[in-house]
């Protein structure tokens, strides 16, 4: 049964993303969208996808951070490997979570600490959308003269108050312990006792205040490069645009796409790249070309990330195995 509604729940997600490109290629002039992509400038292209490296090699150095917080010491080559398994499996699985989940069994099977290790991949991400979060109220405070639109209003606003109640809710003293009585009246059994000590492993971090500080300004930096890259990829496709679209659009755009109803954001990101930019006066095609060539950058590091992955197999078990 269990194995019934995880094949059923892929399938679902992979319906989804199918059903939404589909949508979005029936919407364009195919013969112009091609033309598009082949006539881009390959060149600035690959700058792009440098580019776009940055917030991963970034992100590892991240991660790293929060686990020696909690006494977390591994070789960096062991932090790769793992992070790599994370963008390999976040191809297949829903939005990053999956990728999350696999990198965090990963290093929990080999360091025998699950809960310090999901309790660093939760606050990974957190900090990450922190920083989306702080960027996107920056470029719009700039922006507001280029774009005066309610939805992007409203997209900002509702990515904030889930900041907001997430934060509350995590470092919150008083609504920290009457979550921790709900969950001991509900009599939620094991996965209480999960959640409520995974939830003390985070709230520990609330004392370690300048490893949140490096984190979230490592944050603002990771996710200030996303729109460059996509900045980027507009160049090579000649599409003269304000750069502070970029900025504006993408952390909201990445928010969405970090919703798992779909696999790795294909579709949902592609569609809400449409919408947004269509805002800014850019064709349909233009717009999918450019979230496709992006797509296509997270296809290849995710699969450079598998290979990385299977490659450094048995380095993985020798450690394994000297481990005490």
């Amino acid at each position: 049964m269990a194995a019934f509604k995880k094949i059923f729940s892929i399938s679902l997600r992979i319906a989804v993303s199918l059903v939404i490109i589909v949508f979005l290629f029936r919407s364009i002039d195919h013969q112009n969208f091609l033309k598009l992509i082949r006539d881009s400038d390959k060149v600035i292209l690959f700058i792009s996808f440098l580019v776009f490296l940055l917030p991963y090699i970034l992100g590892v150095l991240r991660w790293n951070m929060l686990l020696k917080a909690v006494n977390i010491n591994l070789p960096l080559t062991r932090l790769v490997s793992s992070f790599c398994a994370g963008l390999f499996f976040n191809l297949f699985l829903p939005s990053t979570i999956g990728g999350d989940f696999m990198r965090g069994a990963d290093l929990s099977f080999h360091t025998k600490k699950p809960k310090e290790i999901i309790a660093t991949l939760f606050l990974d991400r957190l900090s990450g959308y922190i920083g989306l979060v702080i960027l996107a109220i920056f470029a719009m405070f700039f922006g507001w003269r280029f774009l005066r639109d309610q939805s992007v209003m409203l997209s900002l606003a509702i990515i904030l108050g889930i900041l907001v109640a997430a934060l509350f809710i995590l470092f919150n003293r008083f609504l920290y312990n009457k979550i921790k009585i709900i969950f001991k009246a509900q009599r939620f059994g094991n996965l209480g006792d999960l959640i409520t000590s995974l939830h003390e492993e985070v709230h520990i971090f609330r004392y370690k205040k300048a490893v949140i500080a490096k984190n979230i300004l490592l944050s603002i930096v990771i996710q200030a490069i996303i729109p460059v890259s996509f900045y980027i990829i507009a160049l090579a496709l000649r599409i003269n645009l304000s750069m502070l679209y970029f900025f504006i659009f993408l952390p909201i755009i990445t928010a969405i796409a970090l919703l798992p109803i779909s696999i790795g954001g294909l579709g949902l990101r592609d569609a809400t790249v449409v919408f947004f930019f269509a805002k800014a006066g850019l064709a349909k095609d233009l717009a999918l070309a450019m979230s496709l060539l992006n797509f296509s950058f997270i296809l290849i590091i995710g699969a450079l990330g598998g290979l990385i992955y299977v490659l450094t197999v048995h380095n993985r078990r020798m450690q394994c195995n000297s481990s005490p």
